[in-house]
């Protein structure tokens, strides 16, 4: 049993110690070299920060190979990194610095902090050059317990406040040693990594090629703009594992990159974040021949993914592909309230308990709290469990079929109606890229955004009235040349309901 995942490097470092761990555009680290930076560079860290360890260090972020090194560093130094985007609009970046008070902040670029934090600021390069301290970062590296935070992502808040989601070793242990443990992912495995470092999606990314010994191409941000060079770029430097969001499977397909270009070595595709319609999965299965493409849900607190679904069949365009099961130690189950599990083809919440539960909020007790009750069908001991806020119901094969948020559900003429139930059904549209449903409460009327290259709102609505009976046709119908998104990629929600609601595009 290993007590942190720095284990995963010390060991790819001993067998493979020239082979590529991590390149970009511009550079490249062996696992030797990686191993070596992150011991000198943690070494730095550890007289910074004292004897005390288990303490917060952001870490300001790029598309690069040193982003990922210092985070490294900063775990090898028994302390647990922060990765920041320092493009981020200033007042999230304050919220952030109040709430976490980080010990030190590193730089990994040109980029700092718009304002001062009050801690000291140091480069990568200055902590790597002041060298190995053998005995300092052996000894910060065998205090790590396994329970020890190792990073801190932040996520929207409900209330425009970022929350801090806080996750231990063993929760990202568990999670690489479940994944490689059902899913076909091998030492040779070649990751093109899209989601940037401060995206939990990147966690799998870096920590199962560690665990692998295999190798991440980091991909830049601009050639997700670029769809047609991306996938050259993919079939250049060999790339042959993708673990992508939704949306950047959209891109791909709303480009129509497919028509002049396939990825040509890629044999293993998980998609994440939303879901993603039939339709799309059909093209990429036709241009991506003989690869196996896997299903993936989970929110950040509980590590990344809790449940996969392994397609292996041909879905119709107004399917729901299934999340599926639990990955191996970890519970998932649907409520109906507080205490009653739901029968097969009933909507309920999904509910997780296992080891890849997060500690929870930083600096937010309250929230944690609310979020990470003790499991209700336990009355026997303390159990913790997520509660995802997720709707879903069990198809006849015992998958897990995501519905969509519990807070997506509206009254409506006297019906209970699921905006993503809308969404499946325009998304099934040939010409509809993406969309997104929301409810203007004031006027009591349901509206639909859609992405697309063409504007056609009469076949739209013509096509869902198809499927979807009269009560839940959109009265208002938006269209876009490009959904506005978050900075996770996906519909932004709250801009795209502004925009009905105050009346103007």
């Amino acid at each position: 049993m290993i007590h942190n995942v720095l284990t995963y490097l010390r060991e790819a470092a001993k067998n493979n110690a020239d082979k590529t761990a991590f390149f970009d555009s511009d550079s490249s680290l062996t696992y030797g070299e990686l191993w070596r930076a992150v011991r000198s560079a943690g070494s730095a860290v550890a007289r910074l920060t004292g004897e005390r360890g288990r303490q917060p260090i952001f870490v300001l972020i790029g598309r690069d190979v040193v982003s990922v090194a210092a985070c490294l560093s900063v775990a090898a130094a028994g302390c647990f990194y922060v990765p920041v985007d320092p493009s981020l609009p200033e007042p999230r970046l304050c919220s952030m610095t109040s709430l976490v008070k980080p010990a030190l902040v590193i730089r990994t670029g040109n980029a700092d902090l718009p304002f001062d934090p009050g801690v000291a600021s140091v480069s990568f390069g200055d902590l790597l050059s002041q060298g190995e301290d053998s005995a300092l970062i052996d000894n910060a590296l065998n205090s790590i317990r396994d329970t020890d935070p190792l990073y801190c992502i932040f996520t929207s808040g409900s209330t425009g406040v970022p929350k801090g989601v806080l996750v231990s070793h063993r929760s990202v242990i568990n999670m690489v040693e479940q994944f490689v443990s059902v899913l076909p992912l091998a030492e040779d495995c070649v990751f093109g990594n899209q989601a940037p470092f401060d995206f939990d999606v990147s966690v799998k990314d870096v920590y199962l090629s560690l665990k692998l010994g295999g190798t991440v191409r980091i991909l830049e941000r601009q050639l997700f703009s670029m769809p047609k060079r991306l996938i050259e770029v993919l079939n250049r430097d060999g790339v042959n594992t993708l673990i992508w969001s939704v949306s950047a499977m959209k891109i791909v397909s709303a480009m129509k990159t497919f028509r002049t270009v396939s990825p040509e070595g890629v044999r293993l595709v998980m998609f994440s974040g939303e879901a993603l319609p039939a339709r799309l999965l059909g093209e990429w299965k036709e241009n991506v021949p003989g690869a196996t493409f896997v299903n993936l849900y989970g929110p950040t607190e509980i590590t990344c993914n809790c449940t996969y679904y392994i397609v292996d069949r041909t879905f119709a365009d107004d399917e729901t592909i299934p999340i599926g099961k639990a990955f191996p130690n970890m519970g998932v189950f649907l409520l109906d309230g507080d205490r009653e599990v739901v029968s097969q083809g009933e909507t309920g919440e999904i509910c997780v308990t296992g080891a890849g539960l997060s500690l929870g909020y930083f600096g937010d007790s309250g929230k944690t709290t609310a979020a990470f009750p003790n499991n209700p069908l336990e009355d026997k001991w303390e159990e913790r469990m997520y509660r995802t806020g997720d709707l879903g119901k069990l198809d006849g094969d015992g998958n897990i079929c995501f519905v969509g948020r519990a807070d997506s559900q509206v009254k409506y003429m006297g019906f209970r109606i699921e905006l993503g139930e809308i969404e499946t059904a325009a998304q099934a549209i040939p010409f509809v890229d993406s969309a997104c449903c929301v409810f203007d409460e004031a006027k009591e009327q349901l509206c639909l955004a859609y992405q697309s290259s063409k504007r056609d709102d009469r076949t739209l609505v013509g096509k869902m009235k198809e499927t979807l009976p009269v009560h839940m046709i959109p009265r208002r119908i938006m269209f876009f040349e490009s959904l506005p998104v978050n900075r996770t990629g996906k519909p932004d929600r709250a801009a795209i309901k502004r925009l009905f609601t105050e009346g103007e595009k």
